[in-house]
């Protein structure tokens, strides 16, 4: 009776909650492999509401608003696979190292969470083995899949921005992120700026970095693929008519850089 108790006393998905991971297009034939880490909001209802107002988790500190609808639209134009992660990134932020202070959020931006305070080793270790493992051994299933039948495989990574952060205004339109391989990323800005009405990040509003981040380094970088994260400021996708155009906007640009990559 101890020992049953004991064994699952750290559950953290029951009947209710949804799987963490979402996917659109597995059968897809595009050498891209998209990901979005922040693509959901849902909550494991054995959390609650994490100590925090529905007007704090609707925010930008919740999921990478916009996201979704893009990430959603560019699988299907491209015919891509796409693999999300539906569980918000104030339960565990899956593009954080699991030792990272800001793998489970304590405040975020200024906003205290209170439901992570304080947590036991049995939680923290339970949302990673219920919601981070899950998301990130199914991105490295598809990828084993795709090189074991020699199908060419870029990785993009993505992400939305807030407008302003920490009150500070941010003029970038899209950025495109990277670390150690720029091959991607070099071809991705110079699509964005022969648009001629774009302000366009070079890592910015982030750059991409073994310590703040995981699924580049570990599943771009470290499985020796051609790699690129995305950052789209929200206020432009934050409803259906943006979230089409900048799908549309991208599928355009990878299209020719598929071209470019398969001719090198």
């Amino acid at each position: 009776m101890d020992l049953h108790i004991a064994e699952t006393a750290d559950q953290l998905l029951g009947e209710g909650d949804s799987p963490p991971v979402h996917e659109v297009n597995a059968e897809g034939t595009s050498p891209f492999l998209l990901t979005s880490d922040h693509y959901g909001r849902i909550l494991p209802r054995a959390l609650g509401d994490l100590g925090i107002t529905e007007g704090e988790l609707v925010r930008h500190i919740g999921w990478d608003i916009g996201i979704a609808g893009v990430a959603d639209r560019l699988a299907k134009m491209l015919d891509a696979h796409l693999i999300a992660q539906r569980y918000s990134r104030l339960v565990i932020d899956c593009n954080r190292p699991p030792a990272a202070a800001s793998s489970i959020p304590v405040i975020s931006e200024a906003t205290a969470i209170p439901r992570n305070e304080g947590i036991s080793e049995g939680e923290r270790e339970a949302r990673r083995r219920e919601i981070f493992e899950p998301y990130h051994d199914r991105i490295d299933a598809a990828i084993d899949a795709r090189l074991q039948d020699k199908r060419p495989t870029v990785l993009v990574s993505l992400h939305s921005f807030t407008p302003v952060y920490a009150g500070v205004a941010r003029p970038w339109h899209i950025g495109a992120l990277y670390n150690r391989d720029t091959v991607l990323p070099h071809l991705l800005l110079k699509h964005l700026r022969e648009q001629g009405d774009l302000v366009v990040g070079d890592n910015e509003p982030y750059a991409v970095s073994d310590l703040t981040d995981y699924t580049i380094p570990v599943h771009g970088e470290g499985r020796g693929l051609v790699n690129t994260g995305i950052e789209i400021r929200q206020d432009l996708i934050a409803d259906h008519t943006g979230q089409q155009q900048w799908a549309g906007r991208l599928a355009r640009i990878f299209a020719e850089i598929e071209v470019e990559l398969l001719a090198d």
